[in-house]
């Protein structure tokens, strides 16, 4: 069989309307090739319909059936004997296809399914009346509800035994939060999901080219995203029409997202019965704390649990159970693992049990669907994001900002008038800080107008705006750098026009050209600077007071590490870039400017001490020195710091200064 060149399959562009791509996450409309391709995985009704099922496909079913467990004959056996047996695992994991094979390897036929609507207690009703007829009857009931007051108890698999014939076959499944009393169950998992494609491989092609197939890099990525059996059934005659030539490369690479995307739109359509509210809230938590604490997921989900019991009815108070949510349980419905690792906080590294999806693209899939496609739940999703913003722990504060970056990167208008702007305009810095946090993501999840936003920010009459907008572009600038500072001129040139400046303000223009000039475009931002060095007050007010705030920062943020622009001047000396030139010309500036020349000479006395604990400082320093003193006056201020400054416990000056001073040359 020749694939041709659709056999390389690398992660090429998806075909169709493409809002943009974010986290390995696609949103648009996706179309496959030239065949666009609606996948249709079936839903909770259509497998829960009752009537007689077709004997053709349960010679189907049971050809391809994969068992999960290597005894699967000795189940078949059980059910002959015992004649009654229920099956409880995951939901989506196989189990009604397993009690399917089951009767049919008993030799049911017919084989009916039973109502989910049935109770425990009328299991009994249609049971009988095989007998009479000469047939081997089979009953399967999937999905059983059972609710509080309303458990399957082992009185009702008595009655239901008692009622089938001797050639009768019932077999119930339950999900994992089914209440059971002592009831005796068979537990049931997924089988490989290899396995599972291989067997419905070989009854669709060759044996030649169900091995090519398995081969091909999509196989391999599809396989390594813990998909159900179903969705595995189904990119198997994906892959026949693939090997048929009816379904192009990039219709195998989009199937997986299109699977994830069919199945998250299911937990929210669902109508309480596999997945209650609280799961649903669950599920939403998780993909904001994804791979976070499970303990602060679990208590953080129940908060947006209450407010979206208030927009289903304001009238009701609001209940959270205290108990009954099993973690495993749990982190099954939600296609989820369990893991320890360690966490960091302000005290350091602590261990804790975390979550996370099995599917690491499942939290944009599944925060997308549900602000685009469940609107009505935007009130409560928007309460507790700002709940979330308020909240005393970094950590919480920080995964606020990031899923609101991604339902901007969905929605950016409404994103911005319900969380943004109102977290912008706050005058509590943990709410700005969060808005700052959001829109820097947003930016660099691709979403476009972002800068454009930020721009006309720093122009605002509105002082928390300016100040968002300022911190933001040190956070972005490094891919901007021109654009960045010229919007940070324009903000001090803003601030200097106002009557009463606001100094917080000047400080975060500062801290953002700091940023700039100690990112991976510092060369260039340190140009920029130096362009417009002389062309008014505030832009050299700007460019002296980040360039010293950058002077300030050490490896590490050690007391004595090496500075970080220290380091650059080094580097840059050695190499013999413009930075080396331009670095000593901001010091000069500072160090002869009247509004900067004790901060400047504060910074100096820093390094001198930092010299006098590590070697390689002091070579950088006295490369450094000779460097600022051109004139004679500069000569004479860098000496009396060497020669006065005092040791870091108040004594004489250090024995580096004394080296230090020798270096610098002797002008009249």
């Amino acid at each position: 069989m020749g694939f041709g060149d659709g056999s390389q399959i690398d992660g090429g562009v998806f075909g169709g309307t493409n809002y943009g791509i974010g986290g390995g996450t696609f949103s648009g409309d996706i179309r496959l090739g030239k065949t666009e391709i609606i996948y249709q995985f079936g839903t909770s009704s259509s497998l829960h319909a009752s009537g007689e099922i077709a004997q053709s496909t349960l010679e189907e079913l049971s050809a391809r059936f994969v068992p999960a467990c290597t005894d699967f004959e000795a189940l078949v056996d059980r059910l002959r004997d015992e004649h009654v047996i229920v099956l409880s695992g995951p939901y989506y994991a196989g189990r009604r296809t397993a009690a399917l094979v089951l009767l049919h390897r008993v030799g049911a036929h017919p084989v009916r399914a039973i109502s989910r609507d049935t109770t425990p207690g009328q299991l009994t009703a249609g049971l009988g009346g095989g007998e009479e007829r000469g047939e081997r009857t089979g009953h399967v009931l999937c999905d059983l509800i059972t609710e509080p007051g309303r458990p399957l108890r082992e009185a009702d698999l008595l009655a239901a035994r008692k009622e089938l014939d001797e050639n009768a076959y019932l077999v119930i499944t339950v999900g994992p939060t089914a209440l059971l009393e002592d009831v005796p169950v068979v537990s049931w998992q997924a089988p490989l999901p290899g396995d599972v494609l291989t067997a419905h491989l070989d009854m669709l092609v060759t044996e030649d080219d169900a091995a090519e197939l398995l081969s091909l890099p999509a196989v391999t990525a599809f396989l390594e995203r813990s998909h159900q059996p179903r969705e595995v059934a189904d990119f198997a005659r994906i892959l026949a029409r693939y090997a048929a030539g009816e379904v192009d490369a990039a219709g195998l690479r989009d199937f997986s997202l299109a699977a994830l995307e069919d199945q998250v739109q299911e937990w929210f359509e669902d109508d309480g019965t596999v997945l209650h509210l609280r799961e649903k809230a669950f599920l939403v938590a998780l993909a904001a704390f994804d791979e976070g604490p499970y303990a602060l997921t679990a208590e953080l989900s129940d908060l947006l649990y209450v407010f979206l019991q208030e927009t289903e009815n304001g009238a009701r108070f609001p209940k959270v159970p205290v108990f009954g949510t099993h973690i495993g349980k749990r982190l099954q419905l939600a296609r989820a693992r369990r893991f320890e690792d360690e966490e960091a906080t302000e005290w350091g590294p602590v261990r804790q049990v975390k979550a996370a999806f099995l599917d690491e693209r499942a939290s944009l899939v599944l925060l997308r669907e549900m602000w685009t496609g469940h609107p009505s739940a935007r009130p409560a999703l928007v309460r507790w994001l700002r709940q979330l913003a308020e909240d005393g722990r970094p950590f919480v504060r920080t995964r606020a900002a990031s899923t609101v970056a991604v339902l901007a990167h969905t929605d950016l208008p409404s994103a911005m008038a319900l969380i943004i702007e109102p977290w912008a305009s706050s005058s509590l810095y943990r709410h700005r800080l969060v808005a700052v946090n959001a829109l820097t993501l947003t930016h660099f999840l691709g979403t476009p107008n972002v800068p454009r936003i930020l721009d006309a920010w720093c122009e605002s009459d509105e002082s928390p705006l300016r100040w968002v907008a300022i911190r933001a572009h040190g956070l972005m600038g490094p891919e901007r750098p021109s654009e960045a500072l010229a919007a940070l001129r324009a903000a001090a040139r803003h601030q200097a026009e106002q009557s009463d400046p606001d100094e917080d303000l000047a400080g975060q223009l500062a801290e953002a050209v700091e940023l700039l000039l100690l990112s991976s475009a510092g060369d260039d931002v340190l140009a920029g600077l130096l362009r417009t060095l002389h062309d008014d007050r505030p832009a050299m007010e700007l460019a002296l007071g980040g360039f010293l705030s950058a002077c300030r920062r050490t490896e590490q943020d050690e007391r004595h590490g090496q500075p970080l622009v220290l380091s650059w001047f080094a580097r840059a000396s050695a190499a013999r870039t413009p930075a080396a030139t331009g670095i000593g010309e901001l010091w000069r500036t500072a160090l002869g400017s009247r509004g900067h020349t004790r901060d400047a000479l504060e910074v100096l006395r820093r390094w001198v001490l930092s010299a006098d604990h590590d070697t390689a400082t002091e070579w950088a320093l006295a490369a450094l020195l000779p460097s600022l003193v051109t004139t004679s006056s500069e000569c004479r201020r860098i000496g009396h710091l060497l020669r006065t400054m005092p040791g870091e416990d108040g004594t004489d000056p250090p024995p580096v200064a004394g080296r230090l001073l020798a270096v610098l040359p002797h002008l009249r």
